[in-house]
């Protein structure tokens, strides 16, 4: 083991410069990749014991990747963090939030990790996710809550919730991050950071995977700044052999996007209650209303309009999705066991989900797997006359830990039903209903471009009045990153939040 170096940037002076600045210091000279590794590692340890952001520390990997960077890189030497889940590095722990993977090691890079390791990034350490990324808040019985920088009792959303956590508390300026149903803008949202979902096609997940949950799943990152996030996606950008969906490379580098001006875009916005039970917070609906006045003293034209699909897109259509990809996810775990997974193997939620999933049929799955189609077809009317879709993030601020943790009495009925082995006959019962409605009407906004593979960001533009931070979220066309890319470069400018950063 090689003794540490001592750290010769400051925290302060660290925390001011977002991934590409660092990046630049490093050409420079002005600074050694060690140093910028043993600043974040300090950092790291000052505050991951209140925030539970990095749950697997690799340290001296870091330390051993400082020593073997490649020559170049848009990022080389700049610190970073991979998230526990689909990002594999190779010869390192990947438990992805469950118990049944505690003793899991990667065997191989991802190509997403191979690309960003030839980026020059080092990495040193992998982040805090829930159970198989099932839930949109961080709160694995595994690695306990992940707890968001701008207020510890509250959650940092999920399931990209330590990498959310950590890039906010300044430990890294940016973290890699995966979403299904939102989680690289939920946590975004929660953590007042930048983050954009990339196009269905755009970063490959192999080799491991071709698809995820149906093509909704797509990686990226979270970042402090727009252009982080540009040039990281220019990093990762790009199929592998194999993989199962195509799309239009870029006209040119989306970093180079980030300094254009966007022209006079067409905007539509809602802030309509989707499902009842959670209504859209007035914090929520404010910050749309005024990111809409932002947008309309910028030049652009802004027009409120109803959403342009309903509830059960997400409660019926999504959900089966959900329960059938949780059972296909314990059945590779079961692959990797050696066995059958068992009861003990996973939380009782992912457990409920996969079981809930034999109460459908194979035709049932398909039917609401084809029922996709009709908000691919409705979002894409609606880019025939609108350049983008602006709505909240989230439909209320910031969680506290713990709000959508079963009830007592759910928790035995449950329990009592497994124990019966009668789980799959609950579909279409109050209590199923109540939690899929608890948890997919927190992703009522952010699922949808999951489903159509759209590219969505969340921009951190307001913050609550007792200081926790609010995104609202604009959608684009497939394939059209670029468009977000240059608003989100005006919208920064227009109204910067780089400097504001939680008291941790």
């Amino acid at each position: 083991m090689q003794p540490s170096p001592t750290p010769v940037l400051t925290f302060d002076e660290y925390v001011k410069h977002d991934a590409t600045a660092l990046a630049q210091l490093v050409r420079s000279g002005e600074v050694t990749p060690a140093e910028l590794l043993e600043t974040a590692i300090a950092r790291a340890e000052t505050v991951n014991p209140q925030l539970n952001a990095i749950v697997t520390p690799l340290y001296e990997k870091g330390r051993e990747r400082v020593m073997n960077l490649p020559p170049s890189g848009a990022f080389r030497g700049v610190p970073f963090l991979l998230k526990d889940l689909e990002f594999d590095w190779g010869g390192t722990p990947m438990k992805m939030g469950s118990r049944g993977y505690q003793t899991h090691v990667s065997a191989e890079d991802s190509e997403t990790v191979r690309r960003l390791k030839a980026a020059g990034l080092v990495f040193f350490g992998k982040t805090n996710t829930p159970e198989f990324g099932l839930t949109p808040y961080t709160e694995s019985k595994l690695y306990g809550p992940a707890r968001n920088p701008w207020k510890l009792t509250h959650s940092p959303g999920g399931s990209s919730g330590g990498s959310a956590a950590a890039v906010a508390a300044g430990i890294v300026p940016a973290a890699t991050a995966s979403d299904g149903g939102g989680s690289i803008r939920i946590p975004a949202s929660c953590c007042g950071l930048f983050g954009l979902k990339p196009s269905r096609g755009r970063v490959t997940l192999g080799p491991r995977f071709g698809e995820l949950w149906n093509g909704a799943v797509v990686g990226h990152a979270v970042t402090r700044s727009v252009r982080d996030s540009a040039g990281l996606l220019d990093a990762v950008a790009g199929p592998l052999a194999g993989d199962p969906y195509g799309i239009a490379p870029p006209e040119r580098p989306f970093a180079d996007e980030v300094e254009q001006e966007p022209g006079k875009l067409r905007i539509a916005f809602s802030t309509q209650t989707l499902i009842a039970s959670q209504p859209v917070d007035p914090a929520c609906i404010k910050a749309v209303q005024e990111t809409a006045n932002l947008l309309e003293s910028l030049g652009h034209t802004v027009e409120e309009i109803p959403l342009p699909y309903e509830k059960t897109i997400i409660t019926e259509a999504f959900f089966v999705n959900v329960l059938s990809e949780t059972a296909a996810t314990l059945r590779e775990l079961g692959d990797y066991l050696g066995r059958p997974a068992r009861r003990d193997d996973v939380e009782l939620n992912t457990w409920a989900q996969a079981r809930l999933a034999e109460g459908f049929s194979a035709a049932d799955v398909a039917y609401q797997k084809r029922r996709w189609n009709s908000l691919n077809r409705s979002m894409g009317r609606l880019h025939e006359t609108y350049d983008l879709l602006l709505t909240p993030t989230l439909p209320r601020p910031p969680i506290a830990i713990g709000t959508f943790q079963n009830t007592a009495s759910e928790q035995r009925l449950l329990k009592l039903v497994d124990s019966l082995g009668a789980l799959k006959y609950l579909n279409g019962s109050k209590t199923v209903d109540d939690l899929a409605e608890r948890s997919l009407g927190y992703i009522s906004f952010t699922v949808i471009t999951n489903m159509t593979g759209q590219p969505s960001m969340s921009v951190p533009l307001h913050w609550s009045p007792d200081g926790l931070p609010i995104g609202v979220m604009f959608a684009a066309k497939l394939g059209d990153e670029a468009t977000l890319f240059r608003l989100a470069g005006q919208l920064e400018q227009a109204k910067p939040w780089f400097m504001k950063r939680p008291a941790i």
